[in-house]
């Protein structure tokens, strides 16, 4: 097991290497980066196509009070690829499974954004009795292209330009044509930042140069409005008294106030799946919430683990005193 960069890394060292690697039984590699201590120990889970970096601003603002870690999925940043489908099913057991690899226990307080508030409610009907909290970063919900098209017509909910997308870099990775000087392929590699070192370049450029990394992208894409919805809708219905808070992004259809106020409900319908679930508006943030509007996410953890804390210490009281 590799051993963690030290806390007090820049981002861009942080960047140009793994945190902790982790072999899960089948010997894949999966990369965490771990901050703080204390517990509940709170899991962030990354929206589609991002890495464990995407939460720098979130862990060095939770760190100081309690243990924090993200991690890259399969076949993204620093973790090896895995195999396909992958879907949630796939995502939530290596997560389940590289855990208890690298030893990191709950309980937990799991944190989803976009497609990844699927992946963790996925983790979490996996491990119950260790999930005690959610926050949930103006997540994807099951089934929402339906839920959209319902509403604006056939497409509106679908993900095939970001589909065609990763295959035009998959095909352009396969050829070794990347970096590519075609608009089209421009965003397939990335460009190296004024202020960016040579080494945390190079990481990113190998991830982009790697086909397994759009392979990885296509089939969640391919897979989360079909076998990683159809996983979450036979899970749990309810999630009882655990907090729950689900963030919006005001932002996120900036300009469309009707499939704005859809998003708010769709939200609002997955707070109420607990009775102690919230939804809160985002004011001055996009979808990237952690880019934009990391405050917010550190607040809603906070919150969420100030509740968990509240449950168990009645839960320890003596019945005659909770009556």
């Amino acid at each position: 097991m590799a051993q963690p960069a030290p806390l007090g890394a820049t981002a861009d060292t942080a960047s140009a290497r793994p945190g902790m690697l982790v072999r899960l039984p089948d010997r894949r590699r999966i990369n965490f980066r771990c901050q703080g201590h204390g517990g509940p120990t709170v899991l962030l889970e990354s929206g589609w196509a991002a890495t464990s970096l995407a939460w720098g601003k979130v862990q060095a603002l939770v760190a100081p009070r309690q243990r924090i870690c993200a991690y890259d999925r399969a076949g993204y940043g620093f973790s090896d690829p895995g195999p396909l489908p992958r879907d949630g099913a796939a995502i939530a057991r290596d997560l389940d499974l590289a855990l208890r690899a690298a030893h990191i226990t709950g309980p937990f307080i799991v944190v989803g954004h976009s497609a990844g508030g699927l992946y963790v409610r996925l983790f979490a009907d996996r491990r119950p009795r260790d999930v005690i909290g959610m926050v949930l970063v103006d997540p994807s919900v099951e089934y929402q292209d339906r839920r959209f098209a319902a509403v604006f017509g056939n497409g509106a909910g679908s993900l095939g330009a970001q589909r065609l997308r990763a295959q035009a870099c998959l095909k352009a990775a396969e050829d070794r044509r990347l970096p590519s000087p075609y608009s089209v392929l421009a965003r397939c590699a990335p460009i190296r930042r004024g202020n960016q070192s040579k080494a945390a370049y190079d990481a990113r450029l190998r991830e982009a140069l790697r086909p397994e990394t759009w392979r990885t992208q296509i089939s969640e894409l391919e897979t989360l409005w079909t076998a990683t919805s159809d996983s979450v809708s036979a899970g749990r219905p309810a999630y009882g008294d655990m907090p729950l808070i689900v963030l919006t992004a005001q932002e996120t259809y900036a300009g469309a106030p009707a499939a704005s106020a859809l998003w708010s409900a769709l939200h609002q319908e997955l707070a109420a799946r607990s009775s102690m679930g919230l939804e809160r508006s985002v004011a001055r943030s996009s979808h990237l919430m952690m880019k934009d509007r990391p405050d917010a996410i550190a607040m809603a953890i906070e919150q969420v683990a100030a509740m968990a804390r509240n449950q168990e210490a009645v839960n320890r009281r003596p019945d005659e005193t909770r009556k």
